[in-house]
């Protein structure tokens, strides 16, 4: 396999990168300068080195060295009352442009789709349920599910359900957003205002028996 095939080949591990994009990418590479070229491998690497997780709600964030939270999760003027569970983190971007939602975040780390179950196991389940009693313990009132209005995201909005069923026993409000979201979109995608009306709409929801993760 050349350099041009395997360079290709990692492209099309990007998000919605087909062969054709990926190919396109490789030759815009070859068609700059070096300077070009430097300044990207240098960036990649810093985003390797500069970039970490934030310990509750796991966004990636330029991180200093005094600190492991994001600028979101250590502010205290944000609502610590509401937690919004979202796919991913570019998910954030949309809702923080909307200025509608002042509360905290946790990113889940996907969708399980509807025929593997056994996605569970590359999502945060069980990082998501001790946040969530920390957080009750900080005064936490209602979470709010933010998934994709597609099969795969309805599916993990059941499966969540199901788990955070025991801290409704103990006051938790779980709510998901309302139907200003049309069915199939992706909230990386959705504008302002079908997030305001999404989340002005947003309702408590019914449990589907699903067995919870060990």
């Amino acid at each position: 396999m050349t350099p041009i095939e395997r360079l290709a080949l990692l492209f099309e591990k990007f998000p919605g990168i087909g062969p054709r994009q990926a190919q396109r990418f490789v030759y815009h590479l070859l068609t700059q300068d070096g300077e070009y070229v430097s300044s990207l491998t240098s960036l990649i690497q810093d985003v390797r080195s500069g970039v970490r997780e934030c310990a509750m709600c796991f966004r990636f964030f330029a991180h200093g060295k005094t600190t492991n939270l994001c600028s979101i999760c250590s502010n205290s003027e944000r609502d610590h009352t509401l937690l919004m569970i979202i796919e991913r983190d570019a998910d954030i971007t949309p809702i923080e442009r909307s200025k509608t939602y002042n509360g905290l975040y946790f990113v889940f780390g996907g969708t399980i789709p509807l025929l593997d179950q056994h996605h569970t196991k590359k999502t945060r389940g069980p990082a998501l349920r001790a946040i969530i009693e920390k957080r009750l313990q900080e005064g936490l009132k209602e979470v709010i599910l933010a998934f994709s209005v597609n099969p795969d995201g309805e599916n993990t909005t059941r499966y969540v359900e199901v788990q955070l069923a025991p801290f409704q026993e103990k006051g938790l409000l779980v709510s998901i957003l309302g139907r200003g979201l049309s069915t199939g979109s992706e909230l990386e995608y959705a504008d302002a205002e079908t997030i305001k009306n999404a989340l002005k709409n947003r309702s408590k929801q019914g449990f589907l028996e699903i067995p919870p993760e060990e």
